[in-house]
């Protein structure tokens, strides 16, 4: 259901250049006629508006129920921080957060990760920008499990672009679950997009190029 929330958040990543209609790749290599790209955010009141949104979803998911925050190098970097910042000031819900580099220090403290030190038993929570067929996830749990024992339950992103992965039969999220035991939660889906597009009038070829697209790689 397209509430006033989704259509607020969809204005507000057009606003900023992050939700695109064109002609693009994905990490997957598939050819997409719509692109998610939160390194468009550029501004303190834009990371602070997309912060909001994402600290709401946490809280109204997780609550207090979870001991850290990881955001993947890159783009969950400036998300994961600024959501750990959100949480607290508007929630009261001090988390600390941690992040990983690309690659591994050899100098000063070293290692790969950067901020909180997670421990065995800890329960953390991903916060990350898109999923499209899985390819950063399983990059990223490999990183969190060679830190420590932990547990990780729920990932939090942008847009569910509600895409198939490897197999055909499940969307990447579906995959996701299966193999990590993750729960994937987004403040919007590909559908809402498209509905919400769709409720506009105005976007004759967009959509036209959306549906052909969510006909042959999505699962709603």
């Amino acid at each position: 259901m397209l509430d006033s929330a989704k259509v607020e958040f969809i204005e507000f990543m057009m606003s900023a250049d992050v939700l695109r209609f064109g002609s693009f790749v994905t990490k997957s290599g598939r050819n997409t006629p719509y692109f998610v790209n939160t390194g468009n955010y550029k501004t303190g009141s834009q990371i602070a508006t997309l912060a909001k949104f994402y600290s709401k979803l946490i809280k109204d998911t997780c609550g207090t129920d979870f001991d850290a925050m990881f955001g993947p190098a890159y783009k969950g970097i400036p998300l994961v921080a600024a959501t750990a910042a959100n949480l607290f000031t508007e929630y009261g819900i001090d988390k600390p957060y941690f992040f990983n580099r690309k690659e591994k220090k050899d100098h000063g403290e070293g290692g790969n990760l950067v901020g909180y030190a997670p421990k065995d038993g800890d329960k953390v929570i991903i916060v990350e920008d898109v999923i499209t067929a899985g390819t950063a996830i399983r990059e990223t749990m490999p990183v969190l499990k060679s830190a420590a024992d932990v547990k990780v339950t729920d990932m939090f992103i942008s847009v569910n672009r509600c895409e198939v992965g490897a197999n055909s039969n499940k969307t990447a999220v579906m995959e996701v679950k299966d193999e990590f035991g993750l729960n994937v939660h987004a403040i919007i889906t590909v559908a809402d997009i498209h509905e919400y597009l769709k409720a506009k009038g105005t976007y004759g070829d967009v959509l036209k190029n959306m549906e052909e697209y969510m006909d042959k790689y999505c699962i709603l």
